[in-house]
């Protein structure tokens, strides 16, 4: 059914892909040629992600119970299978990541370790705060993504290209699920919401640090001064980008589909390429073909 809501965030679905990895060209782990730099952060960003969102379908299955809204239990539904099938990808890469870099096998098992114990002893107010203080950033993290699609994405591997894209897409689409589980729970602590998107900052910020510097030694990025002020650089402002865009969500009266880079800067990808998979594209491998076909179903194009 060809999804024609104007707002990304109504009627969202579930789309059980499965990308073929292992057919990254030349196993080669810097896949973008546009963005080296934004190649190696994302797939940092990327190596604890999986946890979370088995962290999060954990939050949303426990908060179900005591959620009467049928609407947004249909939404928690939903979000809990997009999640499934993004974690699902994202273990895999993790497993070919590893094949180049020593280290992502530790820090996968960090991240699996520490999200794990805490499904299992957070409170229900600390499960669905800190769920949604994160889902805050990878929403944003969506949209940031997205809109920097040229500079970042256009000459990169089609496979890569096409994961991050489904995956962008589909976080804006549920960006606001956890936001309303939290209001239909504890909606007057809201000093406490705010403090879980701080600390959903820091442990994101730590995690991708510990990871992108480690693949940048590996690809030797360090040993050049240019190429490393370069390379740190990127990182710092990327994360930087991340807290910028989250100053709206310390307002009282904000929500996620109020958010201004939703309402004022709808993004022509998103648009696209919801629409050219509703209409049964195949969204599984991007090229400049693919792209040029994806963005003609973008009326604004």
């Amino acid at each position: 059914m060809e999804i024609i809501a104007d707002h990304p965030m109504d009627q969202f679905p579930v789309r059980p892909f499965d990308f073929d990895l292992d057919n990254i060209e030349k196993r080669n782990y810097v896949w973008s040629r546009s963005s080296p730099e934004f190649a190696v952060f994302i797939n940092a960003l990327g190596v604890h992600v999986p946890y979370f969102e088995r962290y999060l379908i954990t939050t949303m299955r426990k908060a179900r119970a005591e959620v009467k809204d049928e609407e947004l239990l249909k939404d928690m539904s939903a979000i809990i299978g997009q999640e499934a099938h993004h974690a699902k990808n994202f273990l895999h890469l993790n497993r070919l990541l590893g094949e180049r870099y020593p280290k992502v096998k530790q820090f996968d098992d960090e991240a699996k370790t520490y999200f794990s114990e805490h499904a299992k002893a957070d409170s229900l107010k600390q499960l669905v705060g800190f769920t949604a203080g994160y889902e805050t950033f990878t929403f944003l993290a969506g949209l940031i993504v997205l809109d920097n699609y040229k500079e970042w994405f256009a000459d990169s591997d089609p496979v890569m290209k096409a994961l991050w894209v489904w995956h962008q897409v589909e976080e804006v689409e549920h960006g606001s699920v956890a936001f309303n589980v939290y209001k239909h729970l504890y909606g007057d602590h809201e000093w406490y919401r705010k403090w879980m998107v701080v600390a959903a900052l820091v442990h994101i910020a730590w995690e991708t640090i510990q990871a992108y510097v480690h693949m940048i030694r590996i690809e030797g990025w360090l040993r050049n001064p240019f190429k490393a002020i370069k390379s740190l650089s990127f990182c710092a402002t990327t994360l930087w980008a991340l807290f910028a865009n989250a100053l709206p969500v310390f307002r009282r009266n904000y929500h996620p589909r109020r958010h201004p880079r939703v309402t004022t800067q709808q993004n022509k990808i998103q648009i696209a390429w919801r629409r050219y998979e509703s209409k049964g594209g195949d969204v599984l491998a991007i090229d400049h073909e693919k792209m040029a076909q994806i963005m003609k179903l973008n009326p604004q194009s």
